[in-house]
């Protein structure tokens, strides 16, 4: 299969398109504060939102685990998305159309399995989705069960609801003609090959329900057989693969996520159809465990959207006792329980179909109870009079509580068993207690407990440093400390080109002394070349040098596109302005008066827009790179834009960042000429010391070049402690 990549134009398109807020909101439940939108965090768990989203920046970031980015490199990070998959999900989100051209023989080569994976899953959807609508088999069987079931169109096509016709080959025939390969198909688990080499299509004579994930993508598929055969197994299901974690997808989460948040209420049930027929009856926060056991990851998807959830059970006691322990896990994350219990006979399939959304709503409300009240009178059902039995429950109820991470509430649930119970609270408080307790002294779980909440590390992997010039003679070992002694230095270089290199610094001059902005992209790399430096960390260095291309090859364009359209606006602004001038002015002196307010206002607008977009420029661009050193470092220098660096803060009086770029910008490129200078007169030092006793070893050379590299620091160290508000010469 011929495969293409999205051409640059559509690229941009998709990137002015995409709203980070509306993009977040898809997968976390945002609240307005202030300017931005926070929430909590989707890449770690947390009880407290620290997960901040700028709307006018277009960069959501965690301030507790440091994830983020612009929405490109928030949906690869979170989804594990490809950087074409997520500017795919983006176009469909903003019903863009992309336009492709051919990759290259090595384009091709380098494109994932994932991506692959995803897109014969996404064909597999629409070959089920066809066989239901279009083929005899399809709609003599698959579709009259949906009809039995009182399933209507809008549900199947909002499900996506298919039926794998009953040939062993059917898909495969399919997905080889359009150019799938054999490999892709397995690893799918779409097809399955036997020990002789012959492969067979998975799903086949059965209905078929797709798992989306999140991001909009097929994941997985679960197959219902519709035969009456006790050793046909009634249900097959995709297997674990490189896009399908079984612990780590909801069905109908994705078509769930908006009326979740929306609700601040999730409906947790067991099945396909419950999901399926509860939305069509007008119930839309309702997701399915799929009769697994719920694990960890699964809640924290939940809690992306809202802390609240109500497990509706029917009126089977075994199966309500089966999965009473599993649910301890939400409460241990905090999760705000209600239990539902349906009348005897039905499942929350067969309720939804013969009542309203009014009435299956008024009955959630009336009937649901908190999970420890509701778990104490399933157990106590089989009691008795047994005090031993009588005992078990009390156990089990208080280790319940013991999880509850919230010391109040625990104490609420503690006070509500104590009276239920009639035992002393300080007793069940000093089970709880010892239950707590021996959980954190389990090791294991404290290692768990660790990794949950340790923030993520830096991934960048910097290549090895290119030793400088004259500096051949450098073991490999001391590149090293030199890389890691420049580290910090270069990385404030970057940051500050990410944040801000295509704004106007200061003046620069002609070899006639006439005057023109200097961007501060170039003041940097002018100030570099200079001296000839070249950055060591191989993650800054490329970050600037994609900089510098973006800046030569796509900013003069682009810039002059944004001034035509801005100077537009301009005009279109004052034109309308002085329209209505002339309606409303009562006087001469008054139009007068009008006019120049107006002028003001336009030009401090146009002046504003022009900024905006000579700071953003470089950082929309780096944000949303394909590359991973270049997209994850740019994303974590762009954060806290606003706050000073430490490196140069120790020179300067605290301020705004971008009001004293004139001041900064210098003083930490200054500072980085310094560092380089300190350690070379550190290297010079230990070469005078290694060889002070070989014969005939002259150091008049190093001596002399330690003096001129000292009288060097010691200017740079008279401009940084002075603190030199504008560059010491004409840049």
């Amino acid at each position: 299969m011929a495969m293409k990549k999205i051409d640059q134009e559509t690229v941009r398109k998709i990137l002015d398109a995409a709203d980070i807020v509306e993009v977040v909101s898809d997968f976390v439940s945002l609240k307005r504060r202030g300017a931005n939108y926070v929430g909590l965090c989707p890449f770690h768990n947390e009880r407290t939102p620290s997960f901040s989203v700028s709307k006018a920046r277009g960069f959501c970031h965690c301030f507790s685990c440091g994830k983020g980015g612009s929405p490109v490199g928030f949906l690869m990070e979170l989804e594990q998305l490809s950087y074409v998959e997520a500017l795919r999900y983006l176009a469909r989100k903003y019903h863009i159309e992309i336009k492709e051209t051919e990759m290259t023989a090595e384009e091709r080569e380098a494109a994932t399995e994932r991506e692959s994976m995803l897109s014969a899953n996404e064909f597999a959807m629409e070959h089920f989705e066809r066989n239901l609508t279009d083929t005899d088999d399809g709609r003599d069987i698959g579709l009259s069960y949906f009809r039995e079931r009182g399933i209507n169109d809008a549900a199947i096509k909002r499900f996506h609801l298919g039926y794998a016709i009953d040939r062993s080959d059917n898909l495969l025939a399919a997905a080889r003609k359009a150019g799938f390969s054999d490999k892709i198909l397995i690893n799918t688990g779409l097809e399955i090959r036997t020990d002789d080499g012959r492969m067979y299509d998975r799903f086949k004579g059965r209905v078929i329900y797709p798992v989306i994930g999140l991001s909009g993508k097929v994941l997985a598929f679960g197959g219902r057989t519709l035969r009456k055969d006790k050793n046909v197994s009634k249900y097959v299901n995709s297997p674990e693969s490189a896009v399908y974690s079984k612990s780590r997808e909801l069905y109908g989460l994705y078509q769930a996520r908006t009326a979740i948040a929306k609700k601040d209420k999730c409906i947790l049930v067991e099945g396909y159809m419950d999901v399926i027929s509860m939305h069509q009856s007008g119930v839309e926060n309702v997701i399915a465990s799929s009769g697994t056991s719920l694990t960890e990851g699964q809640i924290r998807l939940i809690r992306r959207f809202t802390t609240n959830i109500t497990v509706i059970y029917d009126s089977d006691p075994a199966g309500i006792k089966a999965s009473l322990r599993g649910i301890d896990m939400l409460l241990a994350e905090g999760m705000n329980i209600k239990v539902l219990l349906l009348p005897e006979g039905d499942d929350p399939d067969s309720y939804a179909q013969s009542h309203t959304a009014a009435e299956l709503e008024s009955y959630l409300q009336e009937n649901e109870k908190d999970f420890i009240s509701f778990k104490t009178s399933i157990l106590m059902r089989d009691c008795g009079g047994d005090p031993i039995a009588r005992s078990k429950v009390i156990s089990d109820v208080v280790r319940s509580i013991s999880v509850i991470p919230d010391m109040i509430t625990r104490n609420v649930y503690i006070g509500e068993c104590s009276r239920k119970f009639g035992i002393d609270e300080k007793v069940l408080t000093l089970q709880c207690d010892k239950l707590r307790a021996e959980r954190a002294a389990n090791p294991r779980q404290a290692r768990e407990q660790a990794d949950v909440e340790q923030p993520a590390g830096n991934t960048l992997q910097a290549v090895p440093p290119a030793a400088p010039a004259g500096q051949a003679h450098l073991s490999h070992a001391s590149g090293e400390r030199r890389a890691k002694m420049l580290h910090g230095f270069e990385r404030e270089v970057v940051k500050m080109v990410v944040r801000y290199g295509m704004v106007d610094l200061c003046e620069a001059y002609d070899e006639e002394g006439n005057p023109s902005s200097m961007k501060l992209i170039d003041y940097i790399d002018s100030e570099l070349s200079v001296d000839e430096i070249r950055f060591d960390n191989g993650a800054c260095r490329a970050v600037w040098e994609e900089a510098l291309a973006l800046r030569h090859a796509t900013w003069p364009q682009e810039y002059a596109d944004f001034l035509e359209a801005a100077t537009r606006r301009r005009s279109e602004s004052v034109a309308a302005g002085e329209e209505q001038i002339r309606r409303e002015a009562v006087d001469l002196a008054d139009i007068k008066r009008r006019e120049l307010m107006l002028l003001d206002s336009t030009e401090a607008t146009y002046a504003r827009e022009i900024e905006e977009f000579a700071s953003m420029f470089l950082v929309r661009y780096l944000v949303n790179s394909p590359d991973d050193n270049i997209r994850h470092l740019a994303t974590e220098l762009a954060s806290n834009r606003h706050e000073l660096s430490k490196i140069h803060s120790k020179y300067t009086n605290l301020g705004t960042e971008r009001d004293r770029l004139p001041e900064i910008v210098p003083q930490i490129v200054y500072a980085l000429k310094s560092a380089i200078l300190d350690y070379n007169i550190t290297q010079i030092h230990g070469e005078i010391a290694a060889r002070q006793d070989e014969p005939g070893f002259d150091p008049t050379p190093l001596i002399k070049r330690l003096i001129d590299l000292s009288a060097m620091r010691s200017e740079l160290a008279h401009f940084l402690g002075d603190r030199i508000v504008a560059p010491p010469r004409k840049c």
